[in-house]
């Protein structure tokens, strides 16, 4: 998990009881990284904060919020973080063997968000988060993590407190600015960046998927390749077999076996990944050298 912090020593007035807000960017989008933000400041220093024109980052235009970004940054009276989560990790997450869904990662990126806070030295005494599922429920997870701290979750959070709407901004300008200034670390011809929105129905997302998809390789690291919006360019995938160099951990008459497995199983091709695994009669990968009589050699 890539992660950004605002590089501010701790000021004193973190030693006063201190309020924060948790929101997010790119939840939605098959593109980029999601991005957690959160905005933090003196309860004394309420008053203030809600006349600096924050609101839901959503309702504005770019150029004001990257306006209202560089203002907050230079405010000594305001503190903020960010965690940046990778599209890879995203897919990663959600399709290993015990899956972690999208609620889940946002849950721990929040708390993350309030555990990095905390040990800053921050007095925080209230959070106010944008709920991601039930808010009642959240509130309690969060309550349990954080006893000391009172949680206020709710749905349009963003757009109820202006220091969750200070924490929209920073989460989707910093996402703005990591889907701008992404490197392609893919090298094929024809590569090209005009990826529209990012979000399933833009159809320059769409036609941009169609373009950059590889019947074997599958996408480029930017696309967040477990969303149910991958499965329609993979209709007609190259089904590839491998065997595994890792011995079966499962704790069966089979430890210690080599297997298969096809990336359908592990859910690339957005099939069903019921994990199906195939046993291997041969002797991992030599079995493919072999049958072609290749060798391996340390120099020519």
């Amino acid at each position: 998990m890539q992660s950004m912090e605002s590089e501010v020593a701790v000021p004193k007035w973190a030693s006063e009881p201190c309020i924060m807000g948790i929101d997010e960017a790119g939840r939605g989008p098959v593109l980029g990284p999601m991005v957690y933000g959160c905005l933090y400041c003196a309860v004394s220093y309420q008053k203030t904060l809600s006349s600096l024109n924050f609101a839901d980052s959503k309702t504005l235009k770019e150029e004001k919020r990257e306006e209202l970004f560089e203002n907050l940054k230079t405010d000594e009276s305001i503190g903020w973080e960010v965690d940046v989560i990778d599209p890879r990790e995203l897919s990663a997450k959600m399709l290993k063997k015990n899956k972690i869904n999208l609620n889940e990662i946002s849950h721990e990126s929040a708390m993350g968000l309030v555990k990095r806070v905390v040990n800053l030295g921050v007095l925080l005494t209230e959070v106010y988060v944008d709920t991601v599922g039930d808010p009642e429920k959240y509130r309690i997870k969060l309550f349990e993590r954080f006893p000391g701290i009172k949680f206020v979750v709710a749905k349009k959070a963003d757009s109820l407190y202006p220091v969750v709407s200070g924490a929209s901004i920073v989460a989707k300008v910093t996402r703005d600015r990591a889907v701008r200034d992404w490197v392609l670390d893919e090298t094929a011809e024809n590569m090209h960046r005009n990826f529209g929105s990012g979000y399933p129905g833009d159809p320059g997302t769409k036609s941009w998927l169609e373009h950059h998809k590889h019947h074997v390789f599958g996408f480029p690291t930017l696309v967040r390749f477990s969303w149910g919006t991958c499965t329609p360019y993979f209709k007609d995938i190259v089904e590839v077999l491998w065997e595994s160099d890792k011995t079966d951990e499962d704790a069966s008459s089979t430890r210690g076996s080599k297997r298969q497995l096809t990336l359908s199983s592990v859910g690339f091709a957005g099939l069903k990944r019921k994990s199906e695994e195939i046993e291997s009669s041969g002797k991992g990968r030599c079995k493919f050298f072999q049958s072609r009589k290749l060798e391996q050699i340390s120099h020519f």
